[in-house]
């Protein structure tokens, strides 16, 4: 018995991994990978099934690991990025295998939408040998997720399933199998029967383990490669001469781009990406005089046509992105396909055209829409923090400007030239500037005007260690790290050991607002509370500081500026590593029962609390939050509804004028 349902491509991969027997489910929450985890948990109990969200993805596949060396079902999830940190022990396992299944789940981002990288896993597959499988709809994902469980199980590989975000995100009917059909109450516990860990020397890697392996491995891409040619996943359709070869969400542009013009083409829709099916792809090209080649991000399915191509001297000119018909980056469209299409049938001399569908509203009869910079959240309390430190930082400058200005002024009199005048300036601005490093989560969003408090951002965990580093080159500066809660648990405690070690001058900020808030606010190791809701033991992130070596360690509540001020001046004073807990509550989580005022009687219209804080529960007239609309001299701020009455904008207004009141229920 089957039935259908409405999914998103996270949740269909999820029900493919209940249906295929996963037993040990485990992850990092990353967009967009994160709802993959998220279904799987809301039925872990249920169906028996052991899930976790990790501190990291290194860590959540060495967990995925050891349950696949015991003969178990194994699905780990995490984003494009994600991969970049479990990179160091798949490359090891790729040698090694597995005995049970392990399935990847790897969400890559062309955009990107909410990333820091457009790295394709397609290519990282090819690189660390290991099958990537690459779906087009949910449906696909729900039966390719079966697919890879099953591949990993008879080959003891682990493979890779590589969605985008169309996919991930996107949604569709899918047929769903008995196992799968929860909702209903059909579940049943998934049978705990594997074998168990069986010592054997090919679980300690050597390397002459290694040398062993690696003929096995390379052996293996070329079955893979037979075998994925046989499958349904990659499919033929048309008569055209003018061959199209795409995958993932691609291959439904371009067939949605050539719909009435099938005649003209033949699309070939790859499925299993990698090891590239040769001989499937061998039978697609038989006719072919023009091929073209549709694929987001890496050129990875036209460099494996190319081989395939010249191995078999074949007569096909190839029209992709190495010869500029195709965009090298971004996410790709219809329209933009379609556009890449027209310029490909103009070059090989074929009359038609493909035409764009008529819009339905014109472009120019469209409403300009408001422009919504991202921003921090109405009371978020990292608005507080990053306040703190600018005001901490502005107090060091007036301090060290004028216990320099005397030397400065002897040292200007002592110059012969403009030029050596402004150096001598210059050096005074770098010598009392506070160089703020940030990393990854909502907090990052504090680089915004009117904050402009974060300087330096690149990855998970690095602020901590870019501080560290630009310390040794900006002596005369202030250093201070900005790190969230998860974020540090995830891969900020090493570069904290570092900055001990090697005695940097550097301040830690520690953003906990008991979350991992921009993902969907999963918990972390500091809260207590697992991934399926039972207790755990809380780390303290300030007592991990401390056994670290760190000796200056404050906690201090994100409640009143002033302590914060206090606290930021304090640690940013103390000559070497310092860190500072501030501690608060998410607004997305917890709702607050107070509400800013603004007493007019007092309010003198200056304007400073929307200026200075850029709160979008802040406005002036004519605008929708932030600095608002083009203000005329003495007109009043006003607080829209999402306030959440931190009272931040109170503690700051010069006359006194806002007030913080209950909100009654």
């Amino acid at each position: 018995m089957t039935e259908k349902k409405l999914l998103m491509g996270n949740e269909a991969i999820a029900l493919g991994a209940i249906e295929a027997g996963v037993q040990v489910a485990t992850g990092y929450p990353g967009t967009p990978s994160t709802e993959a985890l998220e279904t799987v948990i809301r039925y872990a109990e249920r169906g028996g099934i052991y899930t976790e969200w990790s501190s990291n993805e290194k860590v959540a596949l060495e967990t995925a690991v050891g349950a696949a060396y015991s003969g178990a079902k194994a699905l780990v999830t995490m984003k494009q990025v994600g991969l970049n940190v479990a990179s160091d022990p798949l490359m090891s396992l790729s040698y090694i295998g597995v005995k049970g299944a392990l399935v990847i789940l790897v969400a890559d981002d062309p955009g990107p939408h909410s990333s820091q990288t457009e790295q394709d896993t397609r290519a990282f597959g090819h690189f660390a040998n290991l099958p990537v499988l690459d779906p087009a709809t949910p449906q696909e994902a729900y039966e390719l997720t079966k697919l890879a469980f099953e591949l990993s199980h008879e080959y003891e590989i682990p493979v890779i399933l590589r969605t985008t975000t169309r996919v991930s995100h996107g949604s569709g009917d899918v047929e769903l199998g008995t196992k799968a059909e929860m909702e209903a109450g059909q579940i049943e516990p998934v049978a705990w029967d594997f074998e168990g860990f069986t010592k054997d020397r090919r679980w300690t890697i050597f390397p002459r383990l290694t040398a062993e392996r690696h003929p096995w491995l390379e052996g293996l891409q070329v079955q893979l490669s037979e075998r994925f040619s046989t499958l349904p996943y990659n499919t033929v359709s048309g008569k055209g001469k003018i061959g199209i070869l795409a995958s993932g969400v691609s291959a439904l542009y371009a067939k949605e781009a050539i719909r009435g013009f099938e005649e003209i083409f033949t699309l070939f829709r790859i499925g299993t990406v990698h090891p590239f099916p040769e001989k499937a792809a061998l039978d697609f090209l038989k006719g072919i005089e023009n091929l073209i080649v549709v694929e987001e991000l890496d050129p990875y399915l036209e460099e494996e046509v190319f081989k395939l191509i010249g191995k078999k001297h074949l007569a096909v000119d190839v029209y992709g992105k190495k010869n500029g018909y195709f965009p090298v980056s971004g996410e790709y469209s219809v329209g933009l396909v379609l556009d890449g299409i027209d310029k490909v049938l103009e070059a090989v001399g074929e009359p038609s055209r493909l035409p764009h569908a008529s819009p339905v509203v014109l472009r120019e009869e469209l409403p300009p829409l408001p422009i919504r910079a991202p921003t921090l959240c109405a009371g978020c309390m990292h608005r507080t923090v990053f306040y703190a430190f600018k005001r901490a930082a502005k107090q060091f400058r007036k301090e060290a400007q004028v216990g320099q200005k005397e030397q400065t002024e002897q040292a200007m009199q002592a110059t012969q030239t403009a030029q050596e005048e402004q150096a001598m300036q210059a050096v005074q601005t770098s010598q009392t500037d506070t160089i703020f490093s940030g990393d990854i989560g909502c907090y990052t969003l504090g680089n915004a005007h009117p904050l402009n408090m974060v300087d330096t951002c690149l990855c998970m965990g690095a602020g901590v260690s870019i501080a560290g580093g630009l310390s040794r080159t900006n002596p005369e500066a202030k250093h201070v790290a900005f790190i969230g809660d998860s974020t540090f648990f995830h891969s900020g405690i090493p570069a904290v050991v570092n900055a001990v070690y090697n005695e940097a001058d550097i301040t830690l900020a520690v953003l906990d607002n008991r979350t991992t808030a921009m993902t969907g606010h999963q918990p972390h190791p500091g809260i207590g509370v697992t991934a399926l809701g039972s207790s755990s033991k809380a780390i303290d992130i300030a007592n991990v500081v401390r056994s670290c070596g760190v000796e200056f360690v404050k906690t201090v509540e994100v409640e009143s500026l002033a302590e914060c001020v206090e606290a930021a001046k304090t640690a940013m004073e103390f000559k070497g590593p310092s860190a500072v807990v501030f501690k608060g509550k998410c607004v997305g989580i917890t709702k607050s029962d107070k509400h800013c005022v603004i007493d007019p009687e007092l309010c003198t219209g200056c304007g400073f609390c929307v200026k200075q804080l850029g709160c979008p529960a802040l406005a002036l007239p004519g605008g929708e939050g932030g600095e608002g609309g083009e203000e005329e001299e003495g007109e009043k701020a006003r607080i829209l509804d999402n306030c959440s009455g931190c009272g931040l904008c109170a503690e700051i207004c010069p006359s006194e004028a806002i007030k913080t009141e209950e909100v009654l229920k």
